[in-house]
């Protein structure tokens, strides 16, 4: 059989793959903290027909003779960069304005922690604070609530935990839509005529954030390619502040993913044209077998 067949099979399968891609990525260009993907393509093993030879004092040297069997995906990468601020002017939406990610927990008797860069906040019905799609559980460092006076004492080592805004402090009430958190991730909220810190928020950070893996809904998940999880407070080891009142959007950028689809589709049609006409030659051949 042709090895042009199989090249140009190769082809298709490597640009539909592309193509897949890509339409994922237009798909979610309007998806709160999306990050796109790129596929990567690679040369597959060459046959050798003759082996490259040493110069001698007679001849010159030769190189090798090697035919290529065609291409194959090598990667499919996420693209971490921030996307845009979106303002929304909800005081529980939050834009991370640099490195990080939020860290939400499931529910059930083994919970998982997954990472995001969607900071759309509100507190649930048992004080929890959750994220508003999912309800997954925001993650932080807590205290017991002391009035606030312009400074906290919140120790941000150690594991994080579900952060809980009670529903009172010392009689006094939560005052409803108080809750605020500012550009360094601390929690606060009005229980009668006082101001209360209640926590503050645990930003994760990984040595390789483009080994995390895509869970849906918009969150990550560890793996073993992006290193263990660090925990640290906004402003440090890399983390952003925070921006309260914006939300951030997808990073895609429309104008290089219609000239991706473009440039796939092209690609896609020539590799079927390698295929009809290698099939026309194995015709040929089939037809003079015949004569």
């Amino acid at each position: 059989m042709l090895r042009s067949l199989y090249s140009g099979v190769s082809g298709l399968k490597s640009m539909q793959t592309d193509l897949d891609v890509v339409a994922n990525n237009i798909a979610n260009v309007n998806t709160p903290g999306f990050k796109s993907s790129r596929a990567m393509f690679q040369d597959m093993v060459s046959q050798t027909l003759s082996d490259a030879t040493a110069p001698s004092q007679n001849s010159g040297g030769i190189n090798p003779r090697q035919i290529g069997l065609g291409t194959q995906v090598g990667s499919i990468d996420t693209i971490t960069t921030n996307g845009a601020p979106k303002s929304t002017g909800r005081s529980l939406d939050l834009y991370i304005n640099g490195g990080g990610y939020f860290a939400v927990q499931g529910t059930g008797t083994t919970p998982q922690t997954y990472y995001t860069r969607v900071g759309a906040f509100e507190r649930d019905a048992n004080g929890d604070l959750v994220t508003t799609s999912g309800g997954m559980k925001v993650l932080g460092w807590t205290q017991n609530p002391a009035v606030y006076n312009g400074t906290t004492n919140i120790t941000t080592t150690g594991n994080p935990g579900v952060i809980n805004i009670p529903n009172a402090i010392n009689g006094n009430q939560y005052s409803a839509g108080s809750l605020a958190i500012d550009q360094n991730g601390l929690i606060t909220a009005t229980y009668g005529n006082q101001k209360y810190a209640i926590g503050e928020l645990a930003f994760a950070n990984f040595t390789n954030p483009e080994g995390l893996e895509k869970v849906g809904d918009t969150q990550f998940a560890a793996t073993a390619n992006s290193g263990a999880v660090a925990y640290s407070p906004s402003g440090s080891n890399g983390i952003g502040s925070l921006i309260s009142g914006e939300l951030e959007m997808s990073n895609v950028d429309l104008s290089s993913e219609f000239t991706e689809m473009i440039i796939a589709n092209r690609a896609y049609q020539a590799n079927a044209k390698v295929i009809t006409t290698s099939d026309e030659v194995l015709q040929n051949l089939t037809n003079l077998s015949r004569s």
